[in-house]
């Protein structure tokens, strides 16, 4: 009788540690994505500089298309609302120019901002970007439509230069008693190197516009209903914001006197303040610190929520498109 041995196999050892976590759903995975975006400017730079050239593609003077239009636009109801508000035309032609060139932008990346995952559904899908260069891709775009409808406004400015100049041109010296920053009113100091305040304020738009743009697309992409009821909204905006028509009207002195229980509600909107601190310095009027502050906070905030969106639904948007 043999004796038999049993072999017995050695029992694999069963690890103790925790298996490392994903880092899909983290704010370091989140803030990666906007690093890795801002590393490929030579991306979303060509892809906007392309979209510009698609749109016009074949056309005799191209983008300068956008400039045309806008300057007739400008002319056209600078011309009538000049007169609506009996408002000098060498003064209100660059306040309605500008206010349009600006809103143009705001405009733009809402709408469009809104669309930027679903528009770029192919690329997302093929190419593997990351989600901030759609993003990136689409304020670059109306930064460059920006740039071309800032030609107007430097027409503007050489035409006009001696009436933004003057303090007492946008209203009466019996309006201005203590000269242009007459209390209770607004300041009209006139255009000096203050114009340069125009471009933190720009910077501080584009920033609002980037998380904006991030925030709203992530939650258009998942909800297709939502820029059906974002673009409803701008329109209102339109109108509730100084855009065509001054905020002087609706002061002692303006020709809409009687109103100013109104002024509360319209700085109670942001975009009044986004008007404020860009296009303020262009046109010779001073900015009030409180639109800083608004702008700087709304700035902040936005960005918080739009990394809050990327952390939790950065890897999903590729399955909602």
């Amino acid at each position: 009788m043999h004796a038999t041995s049993t072999v017995h196999a050695a029992e694999p050892e069963v690890s103790t540690q925790a298996p490392p976590s994903s880092d899909r759903k983290t704010f370091s995975r989140a803030i990666a994505d906007l690093k890795e975006g801002l590393a490929a400017r030579e991306l979303w730079t060509h892809l906007g500089w392309q979209d510009i050239r698609q749109r016009y593609r074949r056309s005799v003077i191209g983008p300068f298309w956008i400039t045309i239009s806008q300057g007739v636009i400008a002319l056209g109801l600078g011309l009538l609302y000049s007169q609506l508000f009996h408002t000098p035309i060498q003064v209100f032609l660059p306040y309605l120019s500008t206010g349009f060139i600006i809103w143009g932008f705001i405009q733009g990346c809402l709408t469009e901002g809104m669309e930027t995952f679903i528009a770029n559904e192919g690329m997302i899908k093929q190419l593997p970007a990351p989600l901030s260069v759609y993003v990136l891709r689409t304020v670059w775009r109306q930064t460059l439509l920006l740039a071309h409808n800032m030609i107007v406004y430097v027409v503007l400015l050489i035409i006009f230069f001696s009436a933004l100049d003057d303090p007492y041109s946008l209203g009466t010296k019996e309006g201005f008693p203590d000269g242009a920053c007459a209390p209770g009113l607004f300041c009209h100091p006139g255009l000096s190197w203050s114009i340069l305040l125009a471009i933190p304020g720009f910077v501080l738009l584009a920033l609002t516009a980037g998380w904006a743009s991030l925030l709203l697309g992530i939650i258009s992409t998942r909800f297709r209903d939502i820029p059906q009821v974002i673009n409803s909204l701008v329109q209102l905006l339109f109108y509730g914001t100084p855009i065509v028509w001054p905020v002087d009207q609706l002061l002692n002195g303006g020709s809409r006197s009687g109103v100013s229980w109104a002024l509360p509600f319209i700085k109670a909107n942001p975009l009044y303040h986004y008007m404020q601190v860009t296009r303020s310095p262009l046109i010779g009027q001073s900015v009030a610190w409180t639109s800083w502050v608004v702008v700087g906070s709304i700035t902040v905030v936005g960005w918080g929520l739009a990394l809050v969106a990327m952390r939790n639904y950065r890897s999903r948007v590729s399955y909602w498109v």
